[in-house]
């Protein structure tokens, strides 16, 4: 074997050999299709820089982004039964389960946890869209009447995120009952005298909006997002209308009063911190300062003058 053959030529041959390049470096914004590399999507959040689009977050990238430096604690949630109607459509339900929780290393659509947002201690309850559409179930009620415990217990304010397609049909009746069980879990924490703030995000629909997340002190939303409880297309068909331009997105319903504010993702913290303390400070928001009052004296000293 000569030096070319041994040396020379496998150089070579790695030098023009076509390198495998990873399918998640570069994503496509689904509203302009402009394309993305993965750092400068987390740089911005999750924005797209061409249209301002915001799109979904990770539940983990959004508590991140929530509290303060990134750091909080998160809570076990109480233990349901998996399957309690034994429900099967194309495929069991307990398999889907175990899909969504292989792929999303989560025990259901909810992540609850708690930290400190401007300082102000805050309790955190995530929906996790990646889990069978961020579907309520017995466990996602569990998990909002654990948060509001919780929000009590700590004399923390209570900040819900959904991001849900609505009640989880695989679990009938049982799905319908977590509107009326997180709604008195939610009544509970404004009975305390403690914040409850809702920040919209796409989507958020269904029973998810028909309960909790439209009962809110404060209602924010990200840019976009879809809220509603009906689908668009099924009240076009239902009342035979064409809908309005935006109709069901967060833009439309501030318009309408139904939103409080529209926030941009990277401001979110920003305007949340602000909120808290406006709404927790036990005291003047600034110093106060004693006027001059005149007495009596003075009045008879400038007449006699």
């Amino acid at each position: 074997m000569s030096w070319l053959t041994d040396f020379v030529r496998p150089k070579i041959q790695r030098l023009v050999a076509p390198r495998e390049v990873p399918d998640n470096l570069w994503g496509k914004c689904p509203q302009c299709g402009h394309m993305i590399f993965h750092r400068d999507r987390d740089k911005l959040l999750g924005v797209c820089p061409q249209c301002d689009h915001h799109m979904r977050l990770n539940v983990k990238k959004r508590l991140e982004l929530m509290f303060d430096e990134g750091r909080y604690q998160r809570i076990e949630l109480p233990k349901i039964v998996a399957d309690p109607l034994k429900f099967k459509d194309s495929k069991r339900y307990t398999d889907r389960l175990k899909d969504s929780q292989s792929k999303t290393q989560e025990q259901d659509a909810i992540v609850v946890a708690h930290g400190k947002i401007s300082g102000n201690a805050v309790v955190i309850a995530a929906f996790n869209f990646e889990f069978m559409g961020g579907s309520m179930g017995m466990a996602v009620g569990e998990g909002i009447v654990a948060a509001a415990e919780l929000a009590v217990l700590q004399d923390a304010a209570l900040i819900v995120i959904p991001a849900s397609g609505g009640a989880r049909m695989q679990e009938g009746i049982l799905s319908l009952m977590q509107m009326a069980r997180t709604t008195v879990a939610v009544d509970k924490v404004k009975d305390k005298g403690l914040p409850y703030i809702v920040l919209l995000t796409d989507p958020t629909t269904g029973g998810v909006s028909a309960s909790f997340a439209m009962l809110g002190d404060v209602h924010i939303s990200e840019p976009g997002a879809v809220i509603g409880f009906a689908g668009a297309r099924v009240i076009e068909t239902t009342i035979r209308e064409k809908l309005p331009e935006g109709f069901q997105r967060a833009e439309y319903l501030l318009e309408h009063g139904m939103v409080d504010m529209v926030v941009h993702r990277a401001k979110l913290r920003e305007t949340i911190g602000r909120l808290l303390s406006l709404l927790r400070q036990r005291g003047p928001a600034g110093e106060v300062v004693a006027l001059a009052v005149d007495t009596p004296d003075d009045f008879d000293d400038d007449s006699n003058a």
